[in-house]
C-alpha cells in the first residue's frame, strides 16, 4: 500500500472496522435496539484516537501474528449463530454436521455467512495492524485472547460434554425413561399430526394482533395445551419431532466421542417411537414434508421407524403443475395440503386398517416465512420481513385444510393434533417474543376430546405419552420416554425438578444418549443395579424419585 494511501487510511479504518463490528455483536447478543451499534462504534473510534491507537509516541513496529486471530474467528462464529438463529444449540450444531445438511432452503444463509467471512477477515486484519503497530495492542491482545476463549459458548458446551464422560452420574436422565406400550389400545382411531414450522403458542399473545387467531379458533372446537416449554436438545425441527413422537431430548450421535461425524445410518434407532408403536398396531403411516426428507435425517428417521411412505419436496416436484412454484425450502403450504389431502382420501378409500398423517409445513420457518400465493391473494402483498404475515398465512391453511377434511367426512374417528414442531428462532419480532413466557402450540381435536384448556408445566417430551392416552393406549403410571401424559395426574418430570435442572442433567447424560443410539455407538457399561441400590443424587431427589419412578 503506498505511504500516503496508508496515512489516510490507519488507523482510521481498523478502529472504524473494530467499532462498528464490536457495536454490531453487542446488538446480537443483547436486547439493546440496533441504533446502539453506532454509538458503540462513536465511543470506540474516540477512545481509540484520543489513546492513539496504532499511533503511540514511542511506536516500535513488530511483524507478528497476533494470539487472538483464532479466538477471534470464533467468536465470530458465534456471533453468527446467535444472528441467524437466535439462540444457539450447540447439539443442533453436531446434529446437522452427522445427520446431512444437503437440500436446504439456507441461501439467504449462505450469503450472510459470506459477508460475515469478509467482516472477520476484516477484523483479523485491523487487530494484526494495531498489535503490528502499538506494543500496549500486543500486550493486552494476548488477555483478550484468553477472554475471548473463556467467554465463547460454544467451546464451553463441548467442554460440559466433554466432562459428561467422566461424570459420576450420567444416567439420571435414563434412569426415568419408561418404554411406550406394546399392548393393543382400546381403540384405533385414525391419526393426523400437523407440525406447523416454528409456530409457538406465544404468537397468541395479543400484541401480535390477529396472528394466530385461526388456530385461536380451532382451539375452541377442542383440547389446549398451555405451557408447553422447550427443553435444551428439542429446538430444531428433528429435535422437536423426536422429542413428541419418542418423548425423548435428541442427543447427537457424536459430540467429541462415540461416532465422531461419520454419516448417520439411522436416527435414535435405540428407541421405540410414535411410529413403532403404531405400526405394531396395523396402522398405515405416511409422512409428507415441503421439505426435503433428505436434510437433517427426516427420511432415515420416519423409514427407521415404520413409515410406510415418506415423501418430501424430490418426491413431489416432479408430478406437481408448476414444478417452478417452490420457495427456497421447498413446497409452500398450499401445495402441501393439496397433496396432504390426496394422500389421505388414498388411505380412507383403501379401507384397510387405520391410518396415521404427519405432514410438515414451512410457512412459518424463520426469519421471515414462506407464505403461500393462496395467503397473498388473500392477505395482500408480503414484504419479505414480516414473520407475523407468514404466522397468519400458516395458522390459517392449517385451518383451512382441516375444515376441508371435515367437510370430505375424512376426519371421522380420528385424532387432530396441531402443534409447532419448536419455538421460534430469530425473527422480526424477537425482541417481543423473547420478553415474554414462550411456549409451544399444542392443540387436539376430535369425536372424543372435550374442549377444553389444560395448563401444566411441560416440555414436548410430555406430547408423546398424550398422544399415545388420546389415542386409547393404556400407559403405565401414564408415562411414556421421558414424558408424562397431559391427561392424568402424574406430575412432569418439569414439573417435579424445573427445566433449569432438567437441561443441567442434559448436559451431563451419557447413558441415555447410548440408549437412542444403540447399534451405532460405542455400548456403554452394563452395570447391574438392584432397586435397593438406587443412586439418589441429592436428599431433596428422593420424595421426588418415588413418584418419577418405578
Amino acid at each position: 500500500m503506498p505511504a500516503s494511501m496508508s496515512l489516510r487510511l490507519t488507523p482510521w479504518l481498523p478502529l472504524a472496522i473494530l467499532g462498528f463490528s464490536l457495536g454490531y455483536a453487542t446488538t446480537v447478543l443483547t436486547r439493546l435496539p440496533w441504533w446502539t451499534l453506532f454509538l458503540i462504534a462513536v465511543v470506540w473510534i474516540v477512545l481509540g484516537v484520543k489513546l492513539a491507537w496504532g499511533r503511540p509516541l514511542n511506536a516500535r513496529y513488530r511483524r507478528m501474528w497476533p494470539w487472538s486471530l483464532v479466538p477471534i474467528s470464533l467468536a465470530g462464529v458465534y456471533v453468527y449463530l446467535a444472528d441467524s438463529f437466535g439462540n444457539v444449540d450447540l447439539g443442533a450444531v453436531f446434529f446437522h454436521l452427522q445427520a446431512g445438511m444437503t437440500e436446504h432452503g439456507g441461501a439467504g444463509k449462505m450469503l450472510s455467512a459470506v459477508v460475515y467471512i469478509v467482516v472477520v477477515t476484516g477484523i483479523l486484519w485491523s487487530v494484526t495492524w494495531l498489535s503490528r503497530h502499538d506494543q500496549r495492542w500486543r500486550l493486552a491482545e494476548r488477555f483478550f485472547a484468553l477472554l475471548l476463549l473463556a467467554a465463547n459458548p460454544l467451546l464451553y458446551g463441548l467442554g460440559q460434554r466433554s466432562v459428561a464422560i467422566v461424570t459420576d452420574d450420567g444416567e439420571w436422565l435414563d434412569r426415568r425413561y419408561v418404554s411406550p406400550p406394546i399392548e393393543e389400545p382400546q381403540r384405533t382411531p385414525n391419526l393426523l399430526i400437523m407440525y406447523l414450522e416454528s409456530l409457538e403458542r406465544t404468537y397468541s399473545n395479543p400484541i401480535f394482533g390477529d396472528a394466530y387467531a385461526d388456530l385461536n379458533a380451532l382451539g375452541e372446537q377442542g383440547l389446549v395445551f398451555e405451557g408447553i416449554r422447550q427443553m435444551d436438545n428439542t429446538g430444531w425441527t428433528m429435535a422437536g419431532m423426536i422429542a413428541s413422537q419418542c418423548g425423548v431430548p435428541l442427543m447427537p450421535a457424536g459430540l467429541l466421542h462415540d461416532t465422531q461425524f461419520e454419516p448417520l445410518t439411522q436416527v435414535v434407532p435405540g428407541v421405540d417411537c410414535l411410529g413403532d408403536i403404531l405400526a405394531a398396531q396395523g396402522y398405515r403411516l405416511s409422512y409428507l414434508g415441503g421439505a426435503s426428507t433428505q436434510f437433517a435425517g427426516k427420511g432415515l428417521f420416519y423409514r427407521g421407524h415404520q413409515f410406510n411412505t415418506v415423501k418430501g419436496k424430490e418426491d413431489f416436484v416432479p408430478d406437481m403443475e408448476d414444478p417452478e412454484y417452490l420457495n427456497s425450502w421447498g413446497l409452500f403450504d398450499d401445495t402441501l395440503y393439496d397433496l396432504t389431502l390426496d394422500e389421505i382420501r388414498r388411505l380412507d378409500a383403501e379401507d384397510d386398517g387405520p391410518w396415521a398423517v404427519i405432514n410438515l409445513n414451512l410457512a412459518g420457518h424463520a426469519p421471515s416465512g414462506f407464505p403461500s400465493q393462496t395467503c397473498q391473494d388473500r392477505q395482500g402483498p408480503f414484504d419479505g420481513q414480516d414473520i407475523l404475515y407468514s404466522v397468519e398465512c400458516s395458522a390459517h391453511e392449517a385451518r383451512v385444510f382441516i375444515e376441508q377434511l371435515e367437510r370430505e367426512g375424512l376426519l371421522d374417528d380420528t385424532l387432530v393434533v396441531v402443534l409447532s414442531d419448536h419455538l421460534t428462532m430469530r425473527v422480526s419480532v424477537w425482541d417481543q417474543l423473547t420478553a415474554l413466557d414462550r411456549d409451544n402450540t399444542l392443540i387436539m381435536l376430535g369425536d372424543h376430546i372435550a374442549p377444553q384448556r389444560i395448563r401444566r408445566d411441560a416440555t414436548m417430551l410430555d406430547a408423546f405419552p398424550t398422544i399415545l392416552e388420546a389415542l386409547g393406549f393404556t400407559l403405565d403410571e401414564h408415562r411414556a420416554g421421558l414424558g408424562a401424559s397431559l391427561l392424568g395426574e402424574k406430575p412432569t418430570l418439569v414439573e417435579v425438578h424445573g427445566i433449569e435442572v432438567l437441561n443441567e442433567r442434559l448436559r451431563e447424560e451419557t447413558a441415555l444418549q447410548h440408549r437412542l443410539w444403540e447399534g451405532l455407538a460405542p455400548q456403554r457399561r452394563d452395570v447391574e443395579e438392584s432397586p435397593t441400590s438406587q443412586i439418589f443424587e441429592a436428599p431433596a431427589d428422593q420424595t421426588d424419585e418415588v413418584s418419577i419412578m418405578r
